[in-house]
């Protein structure tokens, strides 16, 4: 079995909504900061949000308040709901873990150490 698993990837038209899925029985629940990553066309992967095991959520300047990272201890997953997506959040999202907390992961010196396989998310104008 993966260590993280995504699901919920898809296309949708620029102002619609997806919700990513990852399965993360390691993870979620013990001391580990997990999150969302995105590779969009041209651009390195990036932070998209992160959360802490105890809740506290992070985000990207780019979100600008319209994703929400949930997780759900008791069925060990981690979602991203998605709002008012545009084009250019196109590109292929993955789910991380790592155990350093979320800050460390946020300065960019260090990557997760744990990924899933990536789920795409194509959003058309």
């Amino acid at each position: 079995q993966e260590p993280l698993a995504e699901s919920g990837g898809g296309s949708v038209q620029a102002g619609g909504s997806l919700r990513l899925s990852c399965a993360a029985p390691r993870f979620v629940g013990r001391a580990y900061c997990v999150g969302w990553y995105r590779q969009v066309a041209g651009n390195p992967r990036e932070a998209v949000a992160l959360i802490e095991w105890d809740g506290k959520a992070t985000y990207a300047d780019f979100v600008e308040g319209r994703f929400t990272i949930s997780k759900d201890t008791a069925k060990k997953s981690l979602d991203l709901q998605m709002n008012d997506l545009k084009p250019e959040d196109t590109g292929m999202y993955y789910c991380a873990a790592d155990s350093l907390a979320c800050p460390d992961l946020w300065d960019g010196y260090d990557d997760p150490t744990y990924w899933g396989q990536g789920t795409q998310v194509t959003v058309s104008s």
